[in-house]
């Protein structure tokens, strides 16, 4: 049977999503600005008469990292939204393979888990 976290404890992991999910929508808010910068400039790079030149190739590099950067946050932010659900359900902390608790050491380290150590292991 899974432990019940003490609502102080529950609060505690309620507020770092909270300001996990705000950094994370800032970051990606400014990352999408660069990204569509980027893009506009690769466009006009395009245009120029010589798009192999060094500029345009490091352009591209430029936006592709962009892009990366915001794949990686999106996913980021949508194990943090999950883990928000899971808390408003009753069911943080709790693994979602095993049913087992998540230690709550592992939670403050990263507050989105929704693995218990031994399932993120075999992940």
């Amino acid at each position: 049977m899974a432990r019940e976290l003490a609502e102080s404890t529950l609060d505690k992991f309620r507020s770092r999503l909270e300001v996990e999910n705000s950094r994370l929508s800032e970051i990606l808010e400014e990352l999408e600005e660069e990204l569509e910068t980027s893009r506009m400039t690769e466009t006009a790079a395009e245009r120029s008469p010589d798009p192999g030149n060094a500029e345009a190739g490091s352009m591209k590099f430029e936006y592709e990292k962009e892009r990366s950067l915001g794949e990686n946050t999106r996913d980021l932010l949508r194990q943090v939204e999950h883990a928000q659900g899971r808390l408003d359900a009753g069911k943080y902390g709790i693994c979602e393979r095993c049913g087992k608790d998540i230690p709550v050491a592992r939670l403050e380290a990263i507050p989105y888990a929704t693995l218990c150590v031994e399932d993120a292991a075999r992940r």
